[in-house]
């Protein structure tokens, strides 16, 4: 009888927010984690503890997404750490969800926050995206997250949302190129979401609060379970045929 081996999920920037509900989100659901953190290696190893708890595999990496220079040192470490934990050589699903929040009117942007924005979005998705790819099985899913942002306006985000709309433009090319392998490439872009993303604005502020579920259509601010379990059921067998799809989980947000 063949077994089939445990999927292995691969997701960058999952220390806090979005990225560790989506860890936690796909244990639940059965499969084995790796994480990536930038800073925070506590936060990291509190997260691979608590999946552990639920019966299945975790381990936490270090990783700058922003630093292409840093990626084949990662990959060394990534290979040592599937086959000392998972006893595998590759692994399934690829979740670029790693980034942060650089505020100002395009007026206002500077090149350098425009080009920390290009490493950490576009850049260090594209390139450590290449990077894993020949670690990635034949039939695996590559979910890269962008945001709400790119259908609709709001001041400050523009730099921001240039890079996410840059980055739906990339999943089409990657699911087009990727297609012989089997692998499908989806974009899902949540709506506003309480966490302590941008200084957690969304989640602290009043106000902000207020008038995002003023203009949603279910009357309600996102919160990190409505995305974590989304992600993790588009990863699985009963949606294959999803691919090149941008996917906006939002509650119906600025319609």
């Amino acid at each position: 009888m063949t077994i089939t081996p445990t999927k292995i999920s691969l997701i960058t920037g999952a220390s806090r927010g979005l990225g560790r509900n989506t860890a936690l989100a796909i244990a639940r659901h059965g499969g084995d984690v790796v994480i990536t953190y930038q800073s925070r290696a506590e936060d990291a190893q509190a997260l691979v503890a608590e999946i552990e708890a639920t019966g299945r595999k975790a381990v936490a990496l270090q990783l700058d997404t922003g630093d292409v220079a840093a990626f084949p040192d990662f990959v060394a470490r990534l290979r040592a750490a599937l086959t000392a934990t998972f006893d595998r050589d590759a692994f399934d699903h690829l979740i670029n969800n790693a980034g942060h929040g650089d505020y100002a009117s395009l007026v206002q942007t500077t090149e350098a926050s425009f080009d920390r924005l290009v490493n950490v979005h576009l850049k260090g998705v594209l390139f450590l995206t290449q990077a894993l790819l020949p670690m990635m099985v034949d039939g695996g899913r590559i979910v890269n997250l962008s945001s709400g942002l790119t259908r609709m306006t709001l001041p400050g985000y523009g730099a921001y949302s240039a890079m996410k709309g840059a980055v739906e433009v990339l999943t089409r090319y990657l699911a087009q190129e990727l297609g012989g392998r089997g692998i499908a490439v989806n974009t899902v872009a949540p709506g506003a979401i309480e966490t302590d993303f941008g200084g957690g604005a969304v989640r602290d502020n009043a106000d902000i609060n207020n008038h995002i579920a003023s203009i949603t259509a279910l009357g309600r601010v996102g919160v990190p379970d409505d995305i974590g379990p989304m992600i993790a059921s588009l990863l699985s067998e009963d949606n294959r045929w999803i691919n090149a799809q941008r996917i906006e989980v939002s509650g119906g947000q600025g319609l």
